[in-house]
């Protein structure tokens, strides 16, 4: 059985020696959780010489008014899948584990390689309908030099990366200080894009946390001292991961994002980086595929795509499983259709008066 850890250096150490080791699964991100909901657990196997072998950060949220939780691995657990002894223990452990604490179900979603199978190594699991993370993503080989990325690069996003720097596009680090000013830049890009994002208390609590703790690191595009676009690059294990983007309306021209992902790009080789991870990319590589312009935004950058087996789930409770996954997820649609059809209702009879 694996031992629980509550040594956060120990953790961090232990972990970034592993396969598959994962920003998402340090202590700082089960510490960040914690304060929205989550419990974390972390779980590390070692080997008789006790060095590390698998490790997992196991968050748990209760349900109100029910004995009743779930449980998530985020980006884990880490450890070599090639190896399937150890697999099977480390899965058997987790399936104890939900079992134990009344979990509904438990959710891993490591990065496996497409040809790799979870149920072949362990009964019970089953490849998740709902991701909570991006199932693919788009990779940078950063340990090639800086003249061999830009020749990677499609010749339109060296053309803009220059564009951007002959019209006095700066690239700064941010502070803690900026956390208001990414926030307000994201607000602006989800109300231009059409997409929900949290308050800021959430946003300030995760950046500030894994800035804090050396594992994050804002950047902010500015022309003539006025910022237009900005990211927190995060890291861990010689990984480098641009989670989120934000970008104002003004100077947009000026191509300033372009500017940004090389600055990340070189900051993070110039931290020992080995790759580029641009988080998210088409589950198929079609034109209908609503991350299209994404995908070739990042693709211009030389970015690799790199598919991913998706999430896996052990119903540790099967008949609340099918109703939390399947039956709850059917009913609120038809709530939000309803609510939607109602106020679509109500505005056409004040049109009308």
């Amino acid at each position: 059985m694996a031992a629980l850890v509550t040594d956060p250096v120990l953790w961090n150490t232990a972990l970034a020696t592993l396969p598959l080791a994962h920003v998402l699964q340090t202590w700082e991100w089960g510490q960040f959780k914690s304060r929205h909901g989550w419990t974390p657990r972390y779980l590390l196997w070692n080997d008789d010489a006790d060095q590390p072998r698998a490790a997992a950060l196991v968050l748990r949220r209760q349900l109100s008014r029910l004995p009743l939780c779930v449980m998530y691995v985020p980006k884990g657990p880490a450890m070599d899948y090639a190896d399937a002894p150890l697999v099977r223990q480390v899965l058997s452990d987790l399936e104890h584990l939900a079992r134990q604490s009344h979990a509904i179900f438990i959710k891993i979603d490591p990065d496996l390689e497409p040809l790799q199978r979870i149920g072949n190594l362990r009964k019970g699991w089953i490849e998740s309908a709902e991701q909570i993370q991006f199932r693919n993503t788009m990779e940078i080989d950063l340990r090639r030099s800086e003249d061999d990325l830009l020749a990677a690069m499609h010749q339109k996003t060296r053309y803009n990366i220059r564009l951007a720097q002959k019209r006095s596009v700066t690239v700064r680090t941010g502070t803690l200080a900026d956390l208001e000013l990414l926030y307000a830049m994201y607000d602006e890009t989800a109300r231009r894009d059409g997409f929900i994002i949290r308050p800021l208390e959430y946003y300030a609590d995760e950046w500030g946390t894994l800035i804090q703790a050396g594992l994050a690191q804002p950047l902010i595009a500015q022309v003539e001292q006025t910022p237009v676009a900005g990211m927190v690059l995060f890291h861990f294990a010689q990984r480098a991961y641009y989670f989120i983007g934000m970008s104002r309306d003004v100077h947009r021209n000026l191509m300033p994002a372009y500017l940004l992902q090389w600055e990340a790009m070189r900051r993070a080789r110039a931290q020992g980086c080995t790759v580029y991870d641009m988080w998210g990319a088409p589950d198929q590589l079609d034109e209908s595929d609503p991350m299209w312009g994404v995908y070739r935004f990042k693709q211009g950058f030389g970015a690799q795509f790199v598919q991913h087996r998706g999430a896996y789930d052990y119903a540790a409770v099967r008949p609340f499983y099918w109703l939390y996954t399947t039956a709850m997820p059917r009913v609120l649609d038809l709530m939000r259709r309803r609510h939607w059809a109602k106020g679509k209702q109500q505005e056409a009879g004040h049109q009308d008066t």
